[in-house]
């Protein structure tokens, strides 16, 4: 399937509804941070982004702070960068960030 650009506020309550059909991974990407760059290149080697089981939110949070800001306040996290937060039935159920991600625990989450 491969990443869906997250872009709109609106986004935000589609995502979250929807997340009682299927999981939502939203990634929060640094377009000028290396270490971002090294995440999103870990999740993409890993394939999240084109499994079946979940769909993923890529989001430039240089260009759409705002966007990020919201997502932390609606969300209930602390904004950081990168950040993967995997919503499930309306919750989230896994939020990291840094070199913390990771691809297996986001699996594991989805699939639980």
């Amino acid at each position: 399937m491969g990443w869906i650009q997250l872009e709109r506020t609106e986004q935000l309550a589609e995502i979250v509804d929807r997340s009682i059909l299927i999981p939502q991974l939203i990634f929060k990407h640094s377009t000028r941070c290396s270490i971002s760059s090294m995440a999103l290149n870990r999740i993409e080697s890993h394939g999240l982004q084109n499994s079946s089981n979940l769909e993923c939110y890529y989001l430039d949070l240089i260009q759409f702070r705002e966007l990020s800001n919201l997502i932390a306040q609606e969300l209930h996290v602390i904004h950081q960068s990168p950040q993967a937060i995997l919503l499930k039935n309306r919750n989230v159920v896994y939020n990291d960030s840094h070199g913390s991600i990771d691809n297996s625990e986001i699996e594991k989450a989805s699939n639980s």
